[in-house]
């Protein structure tokens, strides 16, 4: 299995500095900084990309588990809110809201269900935050 990788550079303090970080497969590359991890600010940091990485590996494990079962998905479409709170004092990455939809031919919606959770509780990037924050999945059977 391959080993993935990425690099970032910071310049400057805090508050006042910017970051840029890029896929080491050159697919993606942005900016960063205080305002836009902290503030709200338009642009990316790093929970976003974490929330990307969550509902990547989420549609394609539920994909994965609905083709083994007999019903390969249509479409599967997941978008993860990744949200970060000040914990005495500090940063903290609290809670993983994961949403999913599913056009799936075949398939009743508690099977669906099913398929969901059993995808959030075994695709690797769930895998690698069990035990650091709260899940919560909503699926939809579209």
């Amino acid at each position: 299995m391959p080993t993935s990788r990425a690099n970032a550079i910071w310049q400057g303090g805090l508050r006042q500095g910017t970051g840029r970080f890029s896929a080491g497969s050159g697919a993606f590359e942005g900016a960063y900084s205080f305002p836009t991890r902290f503030e709200g600010a338009a642009g990316t940091n790093p929970e976003e990309l974490i929330a990307a990485a969550h509902a990547a590996c989420l549609s394609m494990a539920l994909s994965a588990g609905l083709e083994r079962a007999g019903t390969p998905p249509a479409l599967v479409r997941t978008t993860a809110h990744c949200t970060l709170e000040m914990i005495e004092g500090k940063p903290r990455i609290t809670k993983m809201r994961l949403e999913v939809e599913g056009n799936v031919p075949g398939i009743d919606e508690e099977a669906f269900q099913q398929a969901a959770e059993t995808a959030k509780d075994g695709c690797p990037v769930s895998n690698a935050l069990k035990g650091n924050l709260e899940f919560e999945l909503k699926a939809t059977l579209v």
